[in-house]
């Protein structure tokens, strides 16, 4: 039998590093973004590719359904990777560098949010359906890691794990969810605990 404790315990370590050099503050700047977008009930788009699209998936889940079931606004949440088929189309006949801003053209509105997130901040379709929200007027939240990339220099609100480990980084990237659902679940629902 191997011995990988060695190996566990320095993971550890370094995430727990990597947790205690977050900003708080910037954590709680978006968390009252996210409401101030709930009580002016306009829309919020969250993508990401391979793991942050999995995390995207998530952040919809625990909105839409998580918080939502408690509070009379519902958030909005659109995750633009969830349609397999829409992807694959516009991949197929346009480009896989278009397949977030494509979605947005004619569909995002005055007051409504981009989530983007991207690992290394450098993924050219996040980036590409980023600028085309800027463009527009609308608010980016980025959600990033390594050192952030272009998508940490484009966004009005960052989210970032100060780490070089894309598996730290998406680690970071569901706590942040989980830790600002939780904030809301006690804040908003009146719960202090999630449901099993």
């Amino acid at each position: 039998m191997n011995d990988y404790k060695p190996q566990i315990q320095s993971y550890l370590e370094h995430e727990i590093a990597v947790l205690q050099a977050l900003d708080t503050g910037e954590i709680n700047r978006v968390l009252n973004l996210l409401e101030q977008v709930l009580e002016r009930e306009t829309t919020i788009y969250i993508f990401g590719n391979g793991g942050s699209a999995a995390t995207a998936s998530h952040y919809q889940n625990d909105f839409n359904k998580g918080i939502s079931e408690y509070t009379k606004k519902k958030f909005h949440f659109c995750c633009l990777n969830d349609n397999v088929a829409t992807l694959m189309a516009i991949a197929n006949d346009i480009s896989y560098d278009e397949i977030f801003r494509f979605q947005l053209e004619g569909r995002l509105r005055p007051g409504d949010l981009v989530i983007a997130i991207s690992g290394s901040g450098n993924s050219a379709n996040v980036v590409n359906a980023v600028e085309y929200a800027k463009q527009h007027g609308n608010q980016i939240v980025g959600i990033t890691g390594y050192d952030g990339g272009k998508l940490r220099q484009l966004a009005d609100y960052s989210l970032h794990a100060p780490v070089n480990s894309m598996q730290i980084t998406e680690d970071i990237h569901m706590i942040f969810d989980h830790l600002m659902m939780s904030v809301f679940y006690k804040t908003m629902c009146g719960k202090e605990h999630l449901k099993g």
